[in-house]
């Protein structure tokens, strides 16, 4: 060896053993950031009590119980703490009208005239429509979560030949052994369960005891805890409640681009097939969401509704979710270093990424719901739609009725509490409403939310054709938004 490269060696080797050895960074456990999101957004959402429940291959990885079933009574939540599931109730309907389409009883291509002869529809609407949410409007082409849902249980009766608690009780319930689950028939028959159902509770002037909506349909009424709900979806994947036939046509998008199937909701969010249900009484709420790429499945249930109402799954979008994006951050998409609440201070610095958008989109969402009981949110909608719009100013792209939602309801908290107008975000609000409509030209939503824009701005001829709209819209059943169309055009004749 050279004799002037021989010094040179050893003190290289020297300097490898002197130099002490970098710890690696330690590991961010994704279960422990996703606990310490749920119960960050059970503050956040005063939910007195929720449940959480993860499965992943059928087996539970994270199961907690957090806060009061009763506050009154000191009452905590566990594992035996039943809670109304509303409208998940609809995906146990859908087991059943699919079991019953399997055994011959019924065809989703069955007018549901021909069991609800009262309706007088004709015969144009059929099963599988009011099945997947396509019954209103463009029938068969326009998702509207409808209350409609309710006339399968005539369906599921006449098919079956016994009640819908009847064929629940003896095709669901007792071949999953699923103890903890029963009807909200009335106070009496609840009452007389030997099981502990969490209290009921409103949000508003702090929180206040609530009430128990009562009823039985194929809509809602179930009343379950998390372990009935995880032996549920266990019975989804491996076919003890259906075919792998039935459930190709349940989990199916209804028309492509749509984001229910023919039971469930059926969306795609960055190639990965998502399927879930959500339930939203006065004074519960629910959350069932699949993974079936991963094999995972989220269960949630609260007793007050903010953990369903501010994020407006009725539009068909989980990530509106605050609770859903946290799950796919840290379960789905390896995530877990990204914060529940994002930095705007720091957000110069991120990578622009439709996953940073939409959590963005989702607070936003959130902090404009949560604006009804405190200024500070109100500051922090805006603050977090004026990122958004800066970062990714191509709002045409990502505009949907949840992001109207989210500037109506900010633009409704300045009106009743008398504030100055919000008028910073109003050129997006007009052509995203725009947008929408010609994707959805019958959409009521969408009227209502342009109707009330163009009269709050003295634009009458052009609120009245919003307001016209939802009226001659014959296909679409009266709700709150009916209402508000009549009492508005009666106050303001042509």
């Amino acid at each position: 060896m050279n004799k002037h490269l021989f010094p040179l060696l050893v003190l290289a080797l020297l300097a490898m053993h002197c130099t002490p050895s970098r710890p690696e960074p330690a590991r961010i456990d994704p279960l422990q950031v996703f606990a310490k999101d749920m119960a960050d957004l059970k503050d956040y959402f005063h939910i007195p009590g929720m449940g959480i429940l993860v499965q992943q291959n059928g087996e539970t990885i994270y199961e907690a119980y957090l806060g009061q079933a009763d506050v009154d009574a000191k009452r905590a939540v566990d594992s035996a703490t039943v809670f109304p599931i509303a409208s998940l109730t609809k995906i146990y309907a859908a087991v059943a009208i699919h079991q019953l389409a399997a055994a011959g009883k019924l065809s989703l291509d069955d007018p549901i005239e021909s069991y609800l002869p009262e309706l007088e529809i004709g015969d144009s609407i059929l099963v599988r429509h009011v099945l997947s949410h396509t019954s209103q409007g463009a029938v068969g082409q326009q998702f509207y979560y409808s209350y409609r849902f309710g006339w399968l249980k005539a369906v599921i009766e006449k098919a079956a030949g016994q009640s819908l608690e009847e064929y629940v009780q003896a095709n669901i319930l007792q071949p999953l052994a699923l103890k903890n689950t029963f009807w909200l028939r009335d106070s009496a028959y609840v009452a007389a369960q030997p099981q502990a159902m969490a209290q009921p509770y409103f949000y508003d002037n702090g929180l206040e005891p609530g009430i128990i909506e009562y009823g039985v349909s194929s809509s809602a009424g179930l009343v379950s805890n998390l372990r009935d709900l995880a032996a549920f979806s266990r019975g989804l994947d491996d076919e003890s409640l259906l075919s792998a036939a039935s459930k190709d046509v349940m989990f199916k998008s209804a028309q492509e681009g749509l984001p229910y199937g023919y039971g469930i909701f059926s969306e795609s969010y960055a190639e990965v097939e998502l399927l879930w249900g959500y339930g939203q009484y006065d004074c519960y709420a629910s959350l069932f969401l699949k993974v079936p790429e991963k094999g995972l499945t989220l269960i949630l249930a609260g007793n007050n509704n903010l953990m369903s109402d501010p994020a407006r799954l009725i539009y068909g979008k989980a990530t509106g979710s605050l609770f859903v994006m946290s799950f796919l951050k840290n379960m789905v998409f390896n995530q877990a270093e990204r914060p529940l609440f994002v930095n705007l201070e720091k957000l110069a610095s991120t990578e622009a990424t439709p996953f940073e958008r939409d959590q963005l989109l989702a607070e936003a969402l959130a902090a404009s719901f949560m604006s009804r009981f405190d200024t500070s949110s109100f500051k922090a909608s805006v603050q977090i739609l004026e990122a958004v719009f800066q970062k990714y100013p191509n709002y045409a792209d990502y505009a949907d009725l949840n992001l109207m939602h989210t500037i109506s309801f900010l633009k409704n908290v300045t009106f009743y509490r008398n504030l100055t107008p919000l008028t910073a975000f109003d050129q997006q609000f007009e052509m995203i409403g725009n947008s929408l409509l010609e994707k959805t030209p019958e959409n009521p939503y969408l009227h209502i939310y342009l109707g009330t824009y163009y009269d709050r701005n003295g634009m009458t001829d052009q609120a009245r054709v919003h307001f016209q709209q939802i009226l001659n819209n014959a296909n679409f059943s009266p709700f709150w938004y009916t209402q508000e169309a009549k009492a508005w055009l009666t106050a303001n004749p042509e």
